[in-house]
């Protein structure tokens, strides 16, 4: 018997495959338990549409991550911090701070876990930072850390 998975079930396939397996086994096990659902064409269609669905969710995601990267790639970001006298600030700019500020200025919401920066920002100057934007698509960027007398 043909069957659908619904979950993905050890020693017989994953999620969304179809698997041809014994009677007894689909019946009794699978299907009992909702792991999984007979392969007849309404199923087979209602499974397609799922892929195509969520294939299309993942084409929009890469489209969006492209453009947000495109918008930012080669970009100069300024972060104002409070220092002391020689240009060394009040603790450090985190990537955390860059997501902030990427938010206020591009309006991209960005996880502080996807922002790399080359070397710790506890000096007033320019570093050179990537951020992540979808697997594959990042973008490179300059963070100007402003040092304001506090």
């Amino acid at each position: 018997m043909k069957v659908i998975l619904l979950q993905d079930v050890k020693g017989t396939g994953k999620k969304g495959e179809i698997k041809n397996v014994s009677d007894g086994f689909a019946r009794n096990f699978l299907i009992g338990k909702g792991l999984a659902v007979e392969a007849t064409n309404a199923n087979l269609n209602k499974l397609e549409g799922q892929k195509a669905s969520a294939q299309h969710k993942v084409d929009v995601a890469v489209a969006e991550a492209k453009e947000q990267a495109a918008k930012l790639e080669g970009k100069k970001v300024v972060i104002r911090a409070k220092a002391g006298q020689g240009g060394r600030l009040f603790g450090a700019v985190t990537p955390g701070n860059v997501a902030d500020v990427l938010k206020e200025q591009f309006g991209f919401d960005l996880d502080k876990r996807k922002i790399t920066v080359s070397g710790e920002m506890k000096n007033e100057g320019d570093y050179s930072a990537e951020a992540k934007f979808y697997s594959g698509i990042s973008a490179k960027f300059t963070v100007s850390v402003v040092a304001e007398n506090g």
